[in-house]
């Protein structure tokens, strides 16, 4: 009886072109809720703050605490399937909400689009710094990042398209059933290749997830860049779904508008942060360890600035060229940050290690941020009118300076915390 033969590797670029495919089916899902919030809250009368909840918290609570163990059972048995079986389920919960009715069934819909979406990003991180060098991992990693631009983009656009021309609930209908479809593509390329290699200066460490915990809570750099990603992400997750309703709201631009408006900075801004990130991250990291932190902190920085002259603009075309560069900004920090995560564990507790970051990134990111700003805008109107979401994202821009201050205490520690690898 002949030996079977061993399943083909997985091509590098096969594999991260498909979790980019993947990652903008998660993001399309995510940010389409954005761009139709509009026809949504006057079909169903929502408020502001129902529809952070909607946008946030009804979202992140199991996004966030699923990932974990999802993480680590994908860590110990097959990382494709688990990426597989979640995209099928976030896509068929988004299919569903186009038959929501009120409030609660939407946020009924939105937990189970977290419950899916929750097996999809870490264990990718880690399938990814399994096929590709630590000299290329922030490029790797940035350039599956651009799922985020990409799929913001196309859920603003084709979302608002298909809303102002059709109908709310059959946006929801094409990007969930799309991403059905996608599933089976998905785990016939792609398959693990997993890779056991720990530095023999280092020390043994436990793959247990006990382990992991433990020797990510005596790292320093662990904990300021998980919070500093966090603090950038309640601007940033916020900004993400309310922008375009200022955009309607203070400068009068119509749903159609507004996609093609929100969808290009998403695009342009965002493909040139995050590549640019990943390009620099790699670059002074050779060098300095502590770049991959310190190029997210000067990032932050430059983006405040140029944020509150953006949302203080009174013109719609000037509002356009000031967003561009800061919403690049913004994104600069996926590639150096997502790649230094990977190094502070060994590799069979790299996507244990990712949800754990991911955990308090998005539980306060998304969970706190699209929530705060639209509460805090609720609580502005009286004071400002229809001009209280702007106010509400200007006080918010503080969100930043505390992220840049948190990123730039990382680059210290990192360079002693760092695992090598052969």
């Amino acid at each position: 009886m002949a030996a079977s033969r061993p399943a083909k590797a997985t091509s590098p670029n096969i594999a991260l072109g498909m979790l980019l495919l993947v990652y903008i089916f998660n993001f399309v899902d995510r940010q389409i809720l954005a761009i139709l919030a509009g026809p949504i809250q006057a079909d169903l009368g929502l408020s502001d703050t129902q529809m952070g909840l909607l946008g946030g918290i009804a979202f992140a609570v199991l996004y966030s605490t699923l990932a974990v163990p999802l993480a680590w059972l994908a860590d110990k048995t097959n990382r494709s399937w688990v990426i597989t079986i979640s995209l099928a389920v976030w896509s068929g919960f988004t299919a569903i909400t186009g038959l929501a009715q009120g409030f609660w069934s939407i946020f009924l819909a939105r937990l189970g689009v977290g419950v899916g979406e929750a097996g999809g990003v870490a264990p990718s991180y880690a399938v990814i710094a399994d096929h590709f060098p630590s000299e290329k991992r922030a490029r790797a990693l940035a350039i599956y990042s651009l799922g985020i631009p990409l799929g913001s983009a196309t859920g603003v656009v084709a979302g608002g398209y298909i809303a102002a021309t059709v109908d709310w609930r059959l946006a929801f209908f094409v990007v969930g059933l799309s991403g059905l479809l996608i599933a089976p593509f998905f785990k016939y390329f792609v398959r693990d290749k997993v890779k056991n290699t720990v530095p023999a200066d280092q020390p043994a460490i436990p793959y247990s997830f006990k382990g992991t915990v433990v020797l990510l809570g005596r790292k320093r750099a662990f904990w300021f860049l998980a919070f500093g990603a966090a603090s950038s992400s309640m601007l940033g997750y916020g900004i993400a779904f309310w922008l375009p309703s200022l955009l309607q709201r203070s400068f009068g631009l119509s749903l159609i508008d507004t996609s093609l408006f929100f969808g290009a900075i998403l695009l342009i801004g965002g493909v040139a942060g995050v590549l640019g990130g990943g390009m620099l991250g790699d670059w002074l990291g050779r060098r300095n360890k502590a770049a991959y932190g310190l190029v997210p902190a000067a990032a932050f920085l430059l983006a405040v600035p140029l944020f509150a002259a953006g949302i203080m603009s009174g013109s719609a075309t000037l509002a356009f060229v000031l967003f561009l560069i800061p919403q690049a900004l913004a994104y600069v920090w996926l590639g150096p940050v997502l790649s230094a995560v990977q190094h502070l564990v060994p590799a069979d507790s790299r996507a244990t290690a990712s949800s754990l970051f991911l955990l308090i990134n998005n539980l306060i990111g998304i969970g706190g941020g699209i929530f705060f700003l639209g509460a805090l805008s609720d609580s502005l109107t009286p004071i400002y009118g229809e001009d209280g979401l702007r106010y509400s994202m200007l006080y918010s821009l503080a969100f930043y300076l505390i992220a840049a201050a948190l990123m730039a205490l990382a680059a210290r520690p990192l360079r002693s915390e760092w695992i090598a690898e052969d």
